[in-house]
């Protein structure tokens, strides 16, 4: 991270990059050998000549980059320095997000957030609320590091739990209030899923200041318009829009990406 963003309370420097980028794109930088251009397996290493690609024809365009560590831990030995590598690859002034939906008891816990932001240097991870308080807690100590916690998310599964009434409310609503009253550092973002449009747009109601990652847009087919109108803040911002096979897969990477930073503008001016 660059030097002006170092010490920058977490919300905060979203807030900086993306005006300063003009952008909301996040792209999930996911690789998946089998559906790497011909070209790229002929490299001694593909994944990471493949997103040294990705990063060198999008980092213009895009605010975050999103790294799934089931995608680099489930290869070969060699997996961990590509991780790194791929990591060192993006340019200052760009967020770098973890994305392990990691979490255990507090003392593991705390090795896990140890590993992803002292060790890899991420700026902010996704965080399972599951275990509570105290399994949430390493991970948000630091106002210049940022945990999104998973709140709705875009799988099938959701509503499995999700969804289930306690009271009257759903379990993913009573998560968003403790995550309110965790968010003293204001460092804590919510992960939610573009397939739920309408949801979206009531818990941006109920958390106005705080970022929101949002996956599910392209292959899931969550509906772009409708994420960029309920999902921004009063200042059009605090919302990163995660894309990923859709753009990194495609045809024509740059213009892919391209496009759907444009059209993200189109929408936000909209509104």
């Amino acid at each position: 991270m660059e030097d002006k963003y170092l010490h920058m309370n977490f919300t905060k420097k979203i807030r900086s990059i993306q005006k300063a980028k003009n952008s909301l794109l996040c792209i999930g930088l996911d690789p998946v050998y089998e559906k790497l251009p011909a070209s790229f397996k002929k490299a001694e290493h593909p994944i990471r000549e493949f997103n040294r690609f990705i990063i060198e024809s999008t980092s213009d365009i895009v605010c975050a980059y999103k790294f799934n560590l089931a995608f680099y831990e489930s290869y070969d030995p060699h997996k961990i320095d590509i991780l790194r590598e791929s990591i060192g690859m993006v340019p200052p002034g760009i967020l770098i997000i973890g994305d392990g939906k990691r979490n255990d008891i507090g003392n593991s816990a705390e090795r896990y957030a140890n590993i992803l932001f002292d060790e890899y240097d991420f700026d902010a991870v996704t965080v399972n609320p599951y275990m509570g308080t105290d399994s949430v807690e390493p991970f948000i100590k630091n106002p210049d590091k940022g945990a999104f916690i998973l709140a709705l998310t875009s799988n099938p599964g959701a509503k499995d739990f999700q969804k289930l009434k306690v009271g009257n409310q759903y379990l993913y609503e009573k998560v968003i209030q403790r995550t309110k009253k965790w968010n003293v550092r204001n460092n804590i973002g919510l992960v939610v899923g573009a397939t739920h449009p309408r949801e979206l747009a009531a818990i941006r109601k109920r958390v106005p200041g705080m970022p929101i990652l949002l996956p599910g847009i392209g292959a899931q087919g969550g509906d772009l318009k409708k994420s960029v109108e309920n999902g921004c803040s009063k200042q059009n911002d605090l919302l990163l829009i995660n894309v990923g096979r859709s753009i990194i897969f495609s045809d024509n990477v740059r213009e892919t990406a391209l496009q759907v930073h444009e059209m993200i503008n189109i929408y936000r001016n909209k509104k």
